[in-house]
């Protein structure tokens, strides 16, 4: 739209196109010849200092980027005899599998829970394996957590240091594969294990995790009591926390404080710092921020190993950039399904039957989080186990007499008054509420002689049979009621299906004390 001159300036601009000029075209008030050799003159030192600005943010790119990948080092990515690395991949448009390994070495690292360098040789064992996975439309990311306690077939494998190599073995502990032949025969196994062909990986020590918690200015973790862990270190009020450098390497090592004192609670609060720190550099922007960028790249860099392809620094900036628009609610952390070994149940085995469909999803690109109908329980049917007091097929029960304890562990805190309403509404005339701490599951737990009663609540509440569990010293029924129920009249169960074990992205989650 064209501007309208004011009055006033419609008549300043007759006035100056009636205005004589110069031979050159123009002069100002004091005689100075505003030609166009003047304008030129102008322009030339303009484009000379705009080109030298850019030539010297180029030259300090360029050598930041040089300074980083002198910072790289490599190891080989595949180093099992008969399986040949996958093929070249794009990490801007294709699929993209990366191994990232945590390593229990100490170089570099001295104190009194981690020990030190003379305390640990070679590149010791993964303690931590987790195969991220991201989607060829950068609208999900998968991560697949791997248990250290994982007994599978490892391949045999050259190391690339000494040359040696290690002999096949149909069933060895996974985390060992590392100590065999580098990570690159965890990759390997990991191949053999998933029918993937890995693309990456990465490989930190002690030393990364604490300097990254640093750099990323801590990280909010949540525990339901206060832990005071004397194998790791790691010491939390109850509640949530930021933590950095030492005690976010503790909060990821420590197998004492939470779950069931083993592996599967370890995971579960590494799957929720990964979380957590996933919402803090999305919401804060850190991916799309350079100088934050390079600090991060800086210290991944200073305190990664990885395979050759991953070794330029504009490789990570590659995988930032398909990272940094991806929804919370996409990105989901699970377990890999096991079963606690026949021969030791302090070892697992892969659940092949459950693990299969995970693998297959990897295989063709497909992320994890599509809803999932919940299962709903046949009313009057009994969940009990064998062992359990109780008659398999139980009648239905007056809802009127049976006493139902209402546990409030959502984080609003009127829920709990809610759900008693309902529930009366529903016939159990004594419902009645108390207050828990945050989980993110449903549960139902169930007395002697209520096995009925409580399969009857489970399917008007759309609870999971695998969440309704006998309790001796309960009273009646205790409902537990988690996020999944934080709203409506039926459990929402989590896009990541009954099978699986993790969490989103987006899901807030507080770690469980093992009482240890």
């Amino acid at each position: 739209m064209t501007r309208r001159l004011s009055r006033e300036g419609a008549a300043r601009a007759s006035v100056a196109e009636e205005a004589p000029s110069g031979p050159s075209g123009g002069a100002d008030r004091g005689g100075r010849h505003l030609g166009s050799g003047g304008r030129h003159r102008g322009l030339k030192l303009t484009a000379i200092l705009m080109a030298s600005v850019l030539v010297a943010a180029v030259a300090f790119v360029a050598v930041q980027v040089l300074r980083l990948q002198a910072n790289v080092q490599t190891m080989p990515l595949n180093l099992a005899e008969g399986q040949e690395s996958g093929l070249p991949v794009d990490s801007s448009t294709d699929p993209l599998q990366i191994l990232v390994l945590g390593t229990d070495t100490r170089t570099g690292n001295t104190g009194a829970f981690f020990g030190d360098e003379s305390e640990s040789a070679g590149e010791g064992n993964s303690d931590v394996m987790m195969l991220v996975t991201l989607s060829a439309d950068r609208e999900n990311v998968t991560v697949v957590s791997f248990p250290r306690d994982l007994l599978a077939p490892l391949p045999r494998c050259v190391n690339p240091e000494t040359g040696d190599v290690s002999d096949a073995v149909e069933l060895g502990q996974l985390n060992g594969a590392l100590g065999e032949g580098g990570p690159g025969c965890t990759v390997a196994a990991i191949n053999d294990i998933t029918g993937l062909s890995v693309d990456h990986f990465m490989m930190a020590d002690f030393n990364a995790v604490k300097e990254l918690s640093s750099t990323l200015g801590g990280v909010e973790v949540c525990v339901d009591q206060p832990v005071n862990d004397e194998y790791s270190g790691l010491v939390l009020p109850a509640g949530t926390s930021e933590v950095a450098g030492d005690q976010a390497l503790a909060f990821l090592r420590t197998r004492h404080s939470f779950g069931d004192g083993g592996d599967t609670g370890r995971i579960a609060a590494q799957q929720s710092f990964m979380a957590s720190m996933a919402r803090k550099v999305q919401a804060e922007g850190t991916l799309t921020n350079l100088p934050k960028l390079y600090a991060i790249a800086d210290v991944i860099t200073r305190n990664l190993t990885v395979d050759k392809g991953l070794s330029q620094p504009t490789e990570l900036l590659k995988i930032a950039d398909r990272m940094k628009n991806v929804d919370l609610g996409n990105i989901a952390f699970v377990t890999v399904p096991t079963v606690p070994w026949v021969e030791d149940p302090n070892r697992l085995v892969l659940d092949e039957e459950a693990a299969e469909p995970l693998f297959e999803a990897l295989r063709e690109d497909r992320g994890l989080t599509q809803e999932t109908p919940a299962p709903t329980p046949t009313p009057g049917t009994s969940t009990a186990s064998p062992s359990t007091p109780a008659t398999p097929e139980a009648p239905a029960i007056d809802p009127a007499s049976v006493p139902v304890l209402v546990i409030n562990a959502t984080t609003d805190t009127t829920r709990a008054a809610e759900m008693v309403q309902l529930l009366v509404q529903a016939g159990y005339s004594q419902a009645a509420p108390f207050e828990s701490m945050p989980v993110e599951t449903s549960q139902i737990f169930f007395g002697t002689g209520y096995d009925g009663a409580a399969a009857d609540l489970a399917a008007r509440l759309g609870v999971p049979e695998s969440e309704v569990l006998f309790d001796e010293t309960a009273v009646g029924i205790e409902l537990l009621v988690g996020a999944d129920l934080a709203t409506g009249s039926k459990v929402v169960i989590p896009p990541l299906g009954a099978d699986l074990e993790g969490q989103t992205a987006d899901q807030v989650t507080c770690q469980a004390s093992s009482g240890f």
